[in-house]
């Protein structure tokens, strides 16, 4: 008999599980209707791998169900603090703001409290993360325009935003997709425009094998076997810079080139 199947350990399992990700966010795996509705075409590197363990990777319910905790745990000392440092980061104050593969909206929504007179746009290609981010900026009464699409490919205009956030998405892209989003975030940005990366520490992932499989990431070798920066002046960026945060991530910020943001 499995964990699952025995009636006296399941509460317990429930219990631990509950607190690990919240009794809401146990709730709403319960309630919400997560069908997926949109008729995406999802590419093969996104519906072949498993995201953290999980079967079908980000296209399920449990996967924004147990996001938030699951980032808690892989980014540590402290995930928030990881991403406010990113936010700090954001030169000026831009009036538009995409915030790339937003997951479950967790840095969408701090950078519209940060910034509560810009338009913020969440894109990412998952259904069931968008609901969950939704689900977040309601309840936080912030108005958060979310929209479902492909970071390598959007369907924005050129120049359109003012800064690109992009927070723990490269090391779950192959490295050919992690340097299209890139140039992507090149024609999206406005010239003078930044983008902000925060993401895993790729000098000490390539030192550190057991973390890659602690959590079950497969694209994170590749990511760790490359650098964040080489990317980006590929991709046309300049004024990069790289460095540590937290234990095992690392924040990165670059400029579409103009001098324009210099004071």
């Amino acid at each position: 008999m499995s964990i699952i199947e025995n009636p006296i350990l399941l509460p317990i399992l429930r219990t631990l599980v509950g607190t690990l990700i919240g009794k809401e966010n146990l709730q709403l795996f319960d309630t919400v209707d997560w069908r997926d509705t949109s008729e995406f075409e999802y590419p093969e590197y996104y519906t072949s791998k498993n995201f953290h363990g999980i079967t079908g990777g980000y296209l399920n319910a449990t996967a924004p169900v147990t996001y938030d905790a699951v980032t808690r745990f892989a980014a540590p000392p402290n995930e928030i603090k990881q991403r406010e440092k990113a936010i700090a980061a954001v030169k000026d104050k831009p009036q538009r703001i995409l915030d790339l593969g937003c997951g479950t909206g967790s840095s969408t929504l701090m950078l519209k409290q940060a910034y509560p007179n810009a338009e913020i746009t969440g894109l990412d290609i998952s259904p069931y993360m968008l609901k969950m981010a939704e689900h977040k900026g309601k309840q936080a009464n912030l108005n958060i325009d979310w929209q479902q699409g492909l970071a390598e490919a959007t369907n924005f205009q050129d120049a359109e935003f003012e800064s690109i956030a992009i927070s723990f998405l490269f090391h779950e892209t192959p490295v050919a997709i992690s340097q299209a989003i890139l140039q992507e975030c090149h024609r999206l940005l406005q010239p003078g425009g930044q983008v902000i990366i925060l993401d895993g520490n790729q000098q000490r992932l390539r030192h550190t094998p057991w973390l890659i499989k602690l959590f079950r990431e497969p694209y994170s070798q590749v990511y760790a076997a490359g650098w964040i920066n080489d990317w980006l002046k590929s991709a046309g960026f300049s004024e990069i810079e790289t460095k540590p945060v937290g234990w095992v991530s690392q924040l990165s910020t670059a400029f579409k080139s103009n001098c324009s943001h210099l004071k």
